[in-house]
């Protein structure tokens, strides 16, 4: 085994408990001067020509890719189906919100006491409060309440995490297991506002291809799917529905074959070599698509000069400062140990942030899953709770329960790592860098699909953005990661109308994200309540 990591391969578990860059063709030569023109202008103009043929040439291959791709993930919409009609509050051919304030992902600050109109499934107009309305529109009266983009989860699985036999000591037998939760998972980030998500790694790929499709066919609710393939993994993984690479040859032909079965992103977990994540990176980029890793046994700056597009987990799963760090082997600590030694305002944070901007290598932050380790931190969400299957419920309860008791040691080195963490994501935007969001259903099973999703723009603003910052974390920048920045993720005419009505207001008090009342996916209004009351205790189950 090439690994000598024995912490399971679960984020927060140890601890616990852009455009996309398309390799185009081979540039193109000068064009040569004729013999009886050979004069400097002459000479210059051919350089010049034969330069700007080659950008059109290099570029052309990547705007092919990313319009497929959009089309790919933003399909047009078709008509709610029977199952799906269950769930919607508002369908009109126009729809007015009226009265509302708008955080609208761009950053900017908040306009208030605006109307939204809506025409199908696009944003037709922003209008000011007094501004006649058509009068066939449906109107909304929403004073109070605050408008945002739907959130672009860009690490919001469809499986669960279960440990066989977890008794109140935090034992199991193994093996790890993921159940896929294809009923559940879509519904509860649909009611939580996430209209767009990247499923960030498959348990099984097949399935959550099926469901995009069903979801797109509007035979079922659920977000708008990117489709990452399964975990591309190296020897020594701890998960048996895990693929082992065995070589770079196969670390390709993995990428090939589920680029050809639809998949639209890949991501390398922690065991892959430098090799094989080589291997898997030129290969998703000849095929036009991007990949993002939670790794270990190669380090953020390894993955970096590989080409990698995004990194998971914040600045939680970098080893290249853990003792003993040998190539191509995951470590005992998963990059804890570099973590608490990274002191944020240091040279060797400053370096390697400078290192990933120069990159354009994106970071993917995921609070909460780690602020499950810091005793007392994550709150309590009935709501939350209420939507777990008993058996989950308790399993949770189980692991929160160690977390919080913790001794002494453990509870200040998980809350030092907790710390850089929040620092170093704040650092890496302030330089520069563009900064992801998603929760990670995973770890102790304390983060809910969806709910996790608004703890993380919470989180965001503890680690000290503004909240109109947090939200364009969470939503615009998700957006641009995938090239779809003209179609979603900001408040704006012409844009599609994937909207969060929340009561309150987000930007004054940030757990006002909280009181969702209202998700717009694709101009169709849904019911938060209804999609909720159709998963009661069966979160973890399907």
């Amino acid at each position: 085994m090439r690994s000598a990591c024995s912490r399971q391969g679960v984020p927060g578990l140890s601890r616990m408990p852009g455009l996309p860059r398309l390799p185009g063709p081979p540039r193109l030569p000068r064009l040569p001067a004729s013999p009886a023109f050979s004069t400097p202008f002459s000479m210059a103009f051919s350089s010049l020509l034969g330069g700007v043929l080659a950008g059109l040439a290099a570029l052309a291959p990547a705007q092919a890719a990313s319009s497929k791709l959009e089309t790919i993930l933003l399909p047009p919409p078709v008509a709610p189906g029977a199952v799906v009609r269950r769930y919607v509050k508002i369908s009109a051919r126009r729809i007015a919100l009226t009265h509302v304030r708008i955080i609208d992902g761009t950053g900017a600050p908040v306009t208030p006491e605006r109307t939204i109109l809506i025409e199908g499934d696009r944003i037709v107009a922003l209008l000011s409060g007094g501004d006649p309305l058509p009068a066939d529109a449906r109107v909304l009266d929403l004073s109070g309440d605050t408008v945002l983009p739907g959130i672009v989860g860009m690490h919001d699985h469809l499986f669960y995490l279960r440990r066989p036999d977890l008794d109140a000591s935090g034992a199991s037998e193994p093996p790890l297991l993921s159940p896929e939760l294809a009923f559940s998972a879509p519904r509860l980030y649909l009611a939580n506002g996430v209209t767009t998500l990247r499923t960030t790694g498959s348990m099984e790929p097949e399935t959550d291809l099926n469901l995009k499709r069903q979801i797109d066919a509007g035979r079922m609710p659920g977000p708008h799917l990117d489709v990452t393939g399964p975990y591309l993994e190296g020897e020594g993984s701890a998960f048996l529905q895990m693929h082992q690479l065995r070589d770079p040859e196969d670390a390709r032909r993995t990428v090939d074959f589920w680029a050809d079965r639809g998949v639209t992103s890949f991501k390398a977990y922690m065991h892959i070599t430098r090799a094989e994540l080589k291997a898997a990176i030129d290969e998703a980029h000849r095929r036009g698509l991007k990949i993002t890793g939670h790794l270990c046994a190669v380090t953020y700056r390894e993955a970096a000069e590989l080409g990698i597009d995004d990194l998971e987990h914040g600045f939680y799963v970098n080893t290249e400062l853990d003792p003993g760090k040998k190539p191509d082997v995951c470590t005992e600590s998963d990059g804890q140990d570099t973590l608490e030694a990274m002191s944020p305002d240091g040279a060797a944070a400053k370096a390697l942030i400078a290192d990933l901007v120069a990159h354009h290598v994106a970071v993917t932050s995921t609070l909460p899953v780690f602020e499950q380790s810091v005793p007392g931190h994550a709150p309590l969400w009935p709501r939350a709770l209420a939507v777990m299957t008993p058996e989950a419920r308790v399993d949770y309860l189980y692991l929160r329960n160690l977390a919080s008791n913790a001794p002494a040691e453990r509870a200040r080195r998980r809350t030092l790592a907790f710390e850089h963490d929040l620092a170093l994501e704040r650092a890496f935007v302030a330089a520069g860098g563009l900064l992801l969001a998603g929760p990670d259903p995973t770890g102790n099973g304390g983060v809910i699909p969806g709910f996790g999703d608004l703890r993380e723009i919470e989180l965001l603003v503890e680690a000290g953005f503004t909240p109109v910052a947090a939200v364009k974390i969470a939503t615009y920048n998700g957006a641009r990661y995938l090239g779809l920045e003209d179609r979603i993720g900001s408040i704006a005419a012409g844009k599609d109308a994937d909207l969060l009505v929340v009561k309150g207001d987000p930007a004054q008090t940030i757990t006002d994200i909280e009181q969702v009342e209202l998700v717009f996916k694709d101009g169709v209004g849904y019911d938060p309540a209804a999609l909720l009351a159709s998963v009661q205790g069966r979160y973890g189950e399907y």
